[in-house]
């Protein structure tokens, strides 16, 4: 199993990314995919997630900003981040699970004010 995230990098206060995350080896459409992220010095926190019915889940910090995604036929989970905040600055991760939890890598955000 692999996920391979990308799409992070450096951005201003108020501006905006898209992180993609493709998923191999797994059912795709059974699965739940979402997204976390690790702040320096905090611990992994729920960033959004997706139901494989498309029912999404977010974090009050991020909801009315971000916007979870998947494309089934492509076994990719996408996270559209708008009017980000420097408290937005963290790695982001993808996550995969049903029945065992598989996670990406990580990709850096990093948010100047």
């Amino acid at each position: 199993v692999q996920l391979q995230a990308s799409g992070g990098g450096l951005v201003q206060a108020g501006g905006f990314l898209r992180l993609s995350c493709v998923v191999s080896g797994v059912i795709f459409n059974m699965n739940t995919v979402g997204w976390y992220r690790q702040a320096p010095g905090k611990q992994r926190e729920l960033v959004a997630s997706m139901s494989p019915s498309g029912s999404p889940t977010y974090a009050d910090s991020v909801q009315g900003r971000f916007t979870i995604s998947r494309d089934n036929a492509a076994n990719s989970v996408y996270l559209q981040m708008n009017s980000l905040k420097p408290e937005d600055t963290a790695v982001y991760y993808c996550k995969s699970s049903r029945f065992r939890v598989y996670w990406g890598q990580g990709t850096l955000v990093t948010v100047s004010s």
